[in-house]
């Protein structure tokens, strides 16, 4: 994932005219089907699980370049069971699952024809991205690629571990870009439909490169979701800004995006505290997941929540154990969640709201107070009902709504209240809580 690389912005070659419009954007149908799967599992693994650190990032750090880039020849992940796997994002509720099938190292988790430095080199010697893409399929998960758009490995690349701060004796970015145009072209056409080609930390890859990329890649699969890491739009660091508007989502990083209803996002996080497998790693508690993903939704965001499966293949069973716990709660509120937009109350004061049809959905967490002031509403609320049983005690007075939810009344540890309007709430402006 992303750090700070002001050396990229240094290094980056000079750009012609071309802009982001001219690499397109995914067609409005593919962008909404992907925001209404709202909940997705994001996957970090490679032979660096074997040491317990970071992927990428610990190459020449923690651990030295020759070591780590021979790990491979270690790495037999004999539990390794692809359909565990999307069984586990099935059971969490999770739509679509994205794999880094090549992290910053370079090491890729498919039989690419580009490198030898592959899964194929391995004892294990299978193809991990042919059978989690067919495990998905088989059960109902959208599958996506996580592809790093620098590699710190690769000879042409120009920059280098650790951390990308060394330079390549030998940079080559032309060269380098047809090794990546060949192994995102593999991905698409070997392992797709993608629902998403997830890039990362793109430093001196710019867009004299990266728009004829992406545009390329839409013409292989036109409704291709790509994120706003793809190419360095000329933003500094290492190419990833929320101010850009490269690709067709953005992707706030261990954080919670703010409201944003004009540009689809999706905030990546860990369930753990590392985005690979580190043994003891802090898990977060189940009530911070569920208020990590409905303060996501809240916003309008899509939230995909990482697990680093362990050398052997397996995701830990207590991360297992937590992503079901998950599941359960999602299946009972899910109609608030899948196929759903933010809003129109943003989120503020322990309480998220999503809405869809004539239907708004607010999600009340425990520090939220027993009264509830709203704004007023365009339109009138039929009925008010807590999922799960009972009636909420809902009234409106003088320009606000008060929402009044006792101890006795709700469920927690976020409470789930139905209000059924009398016309549309989708195209209620966006409103913050009335103070």
């Amino acid at each position: 994932m992303k750090r700070l690389l002001v050396l990229a912005t240094a290094l980056l070659p000079m750009t012609s005219a071309l802009t982001a419009q001219d690499a397109g954007q995914a067609p409005p149908d593919a962008v909404q089907r992907w925001q209404d799967m709202r909940f997705g599992m994001f996957i970090h693994w490679g032979p660096v699980s074997l040491k317990g650190t970071e992927i990428g990032w610990s190459r020449g750090d923690q651990i030295p370049i020759a070591e780590y880039d021979n790990l491979h020849k270690q790495f037999e992940p004999v539990k390794f069971d692809a359909e565990a796997w999307a069984l586990t994002a099935k059971a969490a509720g999770m739509k679509y699952l994205v794999l880094t099938t090549k992290h910053h190292d370079g090491f890729c988790l498919w039989d690419t024809k580009a490198t030898d430095f592959n899964i194929m080199a391995t004892p294990f010697h299978r193809d991990v991205v042919k059978e989690l893409s067919a495990a998905c399929k088989k059960h109902g998960i959208a599958f996506g690629t996580y592809y790093s758009t620098c590699d710190w490995h690769h000879p042409a690349y120009p920059l280098g571990s650790p951390g990308g701060r060394s330079k390549k004796p030998s940079p080559d970015l032309k060269a380098y870009d047809a090794y990546l145009r060949q192994q995102v072209t593999e991905l698409v056409k070997n392992y797709g439909p993608l629902c998403a080609l997830w890039f990362d930390v793109p430093q001196v890859y710019g867009r004299d490169f990266g728009i004829p990329m992406v545009k390329a890649l839409r013409e292989l699969q036109p409704d291709l979701m790509i994120n706003n890491r793809a190419y360095n739009a000329g933003v500094g660091g290492d190419g990833v800004s929320q101010d850009n508007k490269v690709g067709d989502f953005d992707t706030p990083e261990q954080t919670i995006g703010g409201f944003q209803i004009d540009r689809p996002w999706e905030t990546c996080m860990t369930l753990c505290n590392q985005w690979a497998w580190k043994p003891n790693d802090a898990m977060k508690p189940i009530e911070q997941c569920l208020r990590t993903l409905v303060l996501t939704i809240g916003g309008d965001g899509n939230l995909l929540f990482n697990v680093g499966p362990m050398p052997d293949g397996r995701i830990e069973e207590r991360q297992v154990t937590r992503l079901k716990e998950m599941g359960e709660w999602v299946q009972e509120y899910s109609a608030a969640i899948y196929g759903t937009r933010g809003g129109p109350f943003k989120p503020s004061h322990g309480l998220a709201a999503t809405r869809k049809g004539n239907t708004i959905y607010l999600f009340v967490m425990k520090e939220a107070a027993e009264t509830l002031v709203l704004p007023q509403l365009p339109r009138a609320v039929k009925s008010a009902t807590i999922i799960g049983g009972g009636t909420a005690d809902l009234k409106a007075t003088e320009g606000k709504l008060t929402l009044s939810l006792p101890a006795a009344a709700r469920r927690p540890p976020i409470t789930v209240v139905k209000l059924e309007l009398d016309g549309s709430a989708m195209d209620i402006p966006a409103m913050d809580l009335a103070k």
